[in-house]
Formats: structure tokens, C-alpha cells, sequence
């Protein structure tokens, strides 16, 4: 699946809709592609730090617990824990409470989409 974050508004949300809503009633096949729009350009910017993207990056190189990707990535866990918070927020990553055998249970977290597009229109 494809993630396309940008910058958009409510006739853009529903637009996207119709057109969905069109290719369903000619019985065409519908794009495996989701679309996260935010309205103010600094909105996206606070989702998209640098850190965060590479968060986002080694999530998708590698899924795991959010303490051994703190760990890979030298980072402090509680200050990932909160980027992760916002990446699934955002809907760029999944968070699976699991069982960890012996250990009792463990969060994993991987990436949402195989492939994320960024468009920003500063207007």
C-alpha cells in the first residue's frame, strides 16, 4: 500500500471520494493508496521532524519492540515511545500488543505502508 501525506483541504477530502466512489460503480479496480491530508502546511511540518522520518525509516527497514528500536537507534525509549505515538496517530505505523513468552507482553510496531509519498503546497 501507498501513503501520500500533503497538504490539502475539505473539497480535496471529498473530491478523492467521488472519485473512489466512481471507479467502485464501474467496478474498476480501486488504488491501494491512502491518502492523510493535512490542512496547514505547519501541521505537517510537526509530523514530519527529522527524527521522526528517521524513526519512520528504520521502522520500515526493521519491525520490533519500541525498545529495540530505541536501542538501534540510540535513542532515550520514552522520547520514541512519543514519536511512535504520533506516526500511528498519523497512520504511518501500527502498533501490535503481542506476547512475549516468559516475558509477558511486548508492543511491536511496523510500518503502515510500504511506500510514502510527500506533497507540500505552501500557498
Amino acid at each position: 500500500m501507498k501513503t501520500v501525506i500533503k497538504t490539502g483541504n475539505v473539497e480535496g477530502f471529498f473530491k478523492r471520494g467521488r472519485e473512489v466512489a466512481r471507479l467502485a460503480d464501474r467496478k474498476k479496480p480501486i488504488p491501494a493508496e491512502r491518502v492523510i491530508a493535512y490542512e496547514d502546511p505547519e501541521d505537517l511540518a510537526r509530523i514530519l521532524t527529522t527524527a521522526k522520518i528517521a524513526l519512520f525509516r528504520a521502522i520500515k527497514e526493521q519491525s520490533g519492540s519500541i525498545t529495540d528500536i530505541a536501542t538501534r537507534l540510540k535513542r532515550d525509549r520514552s522520547a520514541v515511545k512519543r514519536d511512535i505515538d504520533e506516526l500511528e496517530q498519523a497512520g504511518l505505523v501500527s502498533v501490535e500488543e503481542k506476547t512475549h513468552p516468559g516475558h509477558g507482553r511486548l508492543k511491536e510496531v511496523r510500518a503502515a505502508a510500504n511506500r510514502v509519498v510527500l506533497e507540500a503546497v505552501f500557498a
